[in-house]
């Protein structure tokens, strides 16, 4: 049995693990929170690194991305440098790839209507792929990459923006402890209401499950919600709040979808070759084998 290990940032509560087998192969597939503690991250990868198949970096990007340019996060390169033996990945080439396909097939195979529709994407930098592709659908999209990850009150309202923002800003920002960006273990934890005029004027919000919960409103009446990493608690809490439709980019296993870099990993294993080789077509190859379609979840039914 293959073994991909994603190592989080994020709160231990998350944790999960799963057997599953894909494209007949047999896979343990689990998630390790450290509550935000860097050394305690560093120090799992390293007892595991060389015993398990792949890595996931959880609650951290290794890179931002805007237009062509991608800006590498010191402290999630820290961590990442304590594999030598097996290979790390962080999602971003799902991001890429397969968050970029669920938009696509949410537009043409789904009563999900984009065209017109105001759409919040929390984080353009943190998701380039599905950026693109909200962009392409029609909707008025806002970006909240100052929002959510900077708690500055200043909506984005093209990708142009936010490529010429993240010039200037990214390389300064991407020197911060990674905590000032985005929440990490017990935050992960907090909701407190804030910014509610962004969610309120949006008829689907997009990205990051932890920035999308972390100033969510109390009242979230007839949204849909385009994001991933949730939990059993997570979709209750969805429900209790009034929303529609909940839309997981990656599948659900036993009830619970799995982040971005933990289903890379999983393709990375199958793909059988080297990280330093992978591309975004062997993804887009394993992606149409294994037919992957997002879960969809119609809360009103």
């Amino acid at each position: 049995m293959r073994r991909v290990v994603s190592v989080s940032l994020g709160s231990s509560k998350r944790d999960h693990k799963v057997e599953a087998e894909i494209l007949g192969e047999k896979f343990l597939i689990e998630r390790i929170g450290t509550d935000g503690d860097m050394n305690q991250a560093i120090k799992t990868i390293r007892e595991l690194d060389g015993k398990v198949d792949a890595f996931g970096l959880g609650g951290a990007d290794l890179y931002l991305h805007a237009g062509s340019r991608r800006y590498l996060i010191r402290d999630a390169a820290r961590i990442v440098a304590a594999a030598k033996k097996t290979p790390i990945v962080d999602g971003s080439g799902l991001k890429n790839t397969l968050e970029r396909k669920v938009i696509e097939y949410l537009h043409k195979n789904t009563g999900i209507e984009f065209t017109q529709k105001r759409i919040l994407l929390v984080c353009a930098v943190d998701r380039f792929g599905m950026a693109e592709a909200l962009a392409l659908t029609g909707g008025k999209v806002t970006f909240g990459d100052l929002i959510f990850a900077l708690g500055l009150p200043v909506p984005l309202r093209s990708l142009k923006t936010v490529d010429r923002l993240a010039r200037v800003v990214a390389p300064i920002i991407c020197k911060l402890p990674f905590k000032y960006l985005y929440p990490t273990g017990q935050k992960q934890e907090e909701v407190k209401p804030r910014f509610s005029k962004y969610y309120k004027e949006a008829d689907i919000i997009a990205g990051d499950f932890h920035f999308i919960r972390r100033y969510m409103p109390e009242d979230m009446t007839g949204k849909v919600i385009i994001t991933n990493t949730v939990t059993k608690e997570d979709v209750e809490l969805l429900k209790q709040r009034g929303v529609k439709t909940l839309v997981t980019t990656t599948p659900e296993l036993e009830g619970r979808s799995f982040g971005t870099n933990v289903m890379e990993g999983v393709l990375l294993v199958l793909s059988g070759k080297p990280l330093s080789e992978i591309q975004p077509a062997d993804y887009e190859e394993l992606l149409n084998k294994i037919n992957f379609t997002p879960r969809i979840v119609n809360f009103d039914r």
